[in-house]
């Protein structure tokens, strides 16, 4: 059972740039919620196509954004509420997500929680890779090895303590986040909370090539920290991305 006071103080934050087509795809499932106690505000990086108006659709709030890391501190420093819910424009999300993952965080008194990504579309080879290097290493490594992507949960006050996102870091700055985070907190990883996760991103770029990338990524940050060098030529979004 979520208390009152928690449930008053929801905010969620909506980093987007060019996503009209899978941003309206998320906030209708927030709009389905059976948890209904929130604010959403998206951080916008000047798009050119309709996505502030798909935002205003939903009553959401619009505010200056830029790449993820810009945009998750701008949206994060206009919350009014002392829990923030960071995610990605190409998320959908079950219909009890809110409600289980807020019973989750405040059951366990997290400071900060990820949650068990879910392919989508269904894909089994895609199911196998999220299990075995981003799912089953979260669980099974917890606090030791703190990790998540595409959706956080975070108390507001923990978060600006964190300083936010590392707005030099060129890709991996949820990593990092996680990773101070857990040096400083309580994390969790939410494994009752799904988050059904676009593939866009593998099937624009192909699947050896983003594997590789992440491990690098993984790799380069154990030995020599945050990566602030655009070694890949990151993309925030590709226009041709198709709907889920």
């Amino acid at each position: 059972m979520i208390n009152r006071k928690l449930k008053e103080m929801l905010s969620i934050v909506i980093p987007t740039l060019n996503e009209e087509k899978y941003l309206k795809r998320l906030l209708e499932d927030l709009a389905q919620q059976t948890y209904k106690d929130y604010e959403i505000i998206i951080a916008d990086a000047h798009s050119r196509d309709k996505t502030k108006e798909v935002a205003a659709a939903y009553n959401a709030r619009v505010v200056e954004g830029g790449l993820l890391p810009r945009g998750r501190n701008k949206g994060a420093q206009v919350a009014r509420g002392n829990l923030i819910l960071f995610l990605d424009a190409d998320l959908s999300l079950p219909e009890n997500f809110l409600e289980t993952a807020l019973g989750s965080f405040e059951k366990r008194k997290l400071d900060v929680a990820s949650f068990f990504l879910v392919p989508s579309p269904p894909s089994c080879l895609a199911k196998i890779l999220f299990n075995l290097f981003f799912n089953y290493p979260a669980i099974i490594l917890g606090r030791a090895w703190p990790r998540g992507a595409m959706a956080i949960l975070v108390k507001k006050e923990f978060h600006d303590s964190l300083k936010g996102f590392d707005e030099k870091i060129k890709i991996g700055e949820d990593n990092d986040y996680f990773r101070r985070a857990g040096r400083k907190g309580i994390f969790g990883f939410i494994k009752t909370a799904k988050v059904r996760a676009s593939l866009r991103r593998y099937q624009r770029e192909g699947w050896l090539r983003t594997g590789l990338k992440y491990v690098f990524m993984e790799l380069y940050m154990d030995f020599f920290g945050p990566i602030k060098k655009d070694f890949f030529e990151y993309k925030y979004v590709y226009p041709k991305d198709k709907l889920f």
